[in-house]
């Protein structure tokens, strides 16, 4: 799609590929995509569609809840009854509060699974320890390790 980052490219294959009935999240979709901390990144690039032609079903990706549901994000109302009367249609049914069990109409199936997996696998640069030093006042304070 002309003028848009190339990398969403890849978000939107993975939504793409979201079957009829079923929802994900910002974060499972970022997961599936082999980027596990880009939800917000995937949020941006459906952002991008508003007012373009496209082929992309983006009312299955919704926001992460507690205790294992979704629920539509939009602050929009108008976009946000849109996106569930969409979801609606295709069967997906929502609870008294508005959210979407994933157990029941998650996609993939076993996102938790490949989120623990990636987070058990992810290696990155460490955080740096924290020195505390004294001033010249005499107060403890604290820093970085090599900014002092």
């Amino acid at each position: 799609m002309p003028g848009l980052p190339s990398g969403w490219a890849l978000y939107y294959r993975v939504i793409r590929k979201i079957p009829r009935g079923r929802v994900a999240t910002y974060g499972g979709v970022a997961l599936v995509a082999g980027k596990p901390r880009a939800g917000r990144q995937v949020g941006f690039a459906l952002a991008a569609l508003r007012g373009a032609a496209h082929d992309v079903p983006w009312q299955r990706v919704c926001g992460a809840r507690p205790r294992g549901r979704a629920a539509v994000t939009i602050l929009d109302p108008v976009g946000a009854a849109v996106q569930r009367r969409l979801l609606e249609e295709e069967g997906v049914a929502f609870d008294e509060g508005g959210r979407v069990e994933l157990a029941r109409f998650g996609w993939p199936e076993d996102v938790r699974e490949a989120a623990r997996a990636a987070t058990r696998s992810r290696s990155g640069p460490r955080p740096r320890s924290r020195a505390r030093t004294r001033g010249s006042s005499g107060r403890t304070r604290t820093s970085r390790t090599g900014r002092r």
